[in-house]
Order: C-alpha cells, then sequence, then structure tokens
C-alpha cells in the first residue's frame, strides 16, 4: 500500500480547480456493465430505457406506486 509522500515533486497542481466535478458527482450516476449477449440486443443507453420502461408498463400499478 502506498503512503501520501509518494507524491511526486513534478506534479502540478496549480492550476487545479478544486470541486469541478463535485456536483456532478452529488447527482449521482449509474453505470452498469451488460453483458455481451445482451448487449447486442440494446447497444446503447435509449434502447436499454425504452426496454426497462415496457417493462415497467407490464407491472401491475400498484406495485410501482412505491417506486
Amino acid at each position: 500500500m502506498k503512503n501520501q509522500d509518494d507524491m511526486l515533486d513534478e506534479y502540478d497542481f496549480s492550476n487545479g480547480i478544486r470541486g469541478k466535478y463535485s456536483q456532478q458527482y452529488s447527482e449521482g450516476i449509474n453505470i452498469i456493465k451488460l453483458d455481451s449477449d445482451v448487449q447486442k440486443i440494446f447497444p446503447d443507453a435509449k434502447s436499454v430505457n425504452n426496454a426497462l420502461r415496457t417493462l415497467i408498463n407490464l407491472i401491475p400499478k400498484n406495485q410501482t406506486e412505491s417506486v
């Protein structure tokens, strides 16, 4: 395990912006890895979302009200 003294002197963070991505991080990101056979059918986020919305519509209304 490395300790904090492993930071090299040539690293320059003088132009860094603290918290640059904190807003995006706090909103949350949900990444899901699809198996290759599923990826062939659902190649992008739009196709996955459409399929899941179709499944949601098949669930009885009283089961989705808590979601």
